[in-house]
């Protein structure tokens, strides 16, 4: 794999942090945002999983909007991250698709709702 995408095969979450942040119930609610390759290994932790879905040209245009020294500006990078939104292969096969093309505070409003919390 070139180097330019050798990033997202290392791209994990700590499971023991993971787990201990869950098991933290001090606060009402507790959100995980982002991806991880070892996903299968904790979704089972979290009561309500979220998957902010786009189309294709909405994700180039929020690629091209990227400084080109943010991951995902780079030619190679660009390419793995339109398979991975074709193939899906990074993103868990179950949760509740959130429309992400809407303005920021509609998709918030609705991943609020959908746990069951007040929104703004």
């Amino acid at each position: 794999m070139a180097t330019d995408t050798a990033d997202h095969e290392h791209h994990v979450w700590d499971l023991d942090l993971v787990r201990a942040m869950a098991a933290d119930h001090r606060e009402r609610a507790t959100f995980f945002c982002g991806g991880s390759r070892n996903f299968p290994r904790f979704l089972d932790l979290f009561d309500e999983v979220f998957v902010l879905d786009v189309d294709v040209d909405t994700l180039h245009q929020r690629l091209d909007q990227r400084p080109p020294d943010e991951w995902g500006s780079r030619p190679a990078e660009r390419e793995l991250i339109v398979r991975l939104h074709d193939s899906k292969e990074d993103v868990p096969g179950v949760g509740v698709v959130i429309d992400a093309t809407r303005p920021i505070g509609e998709v918030v409003d609705e991943i609020l709702q959908e746990a069951g919390l007040p929104t703004t």
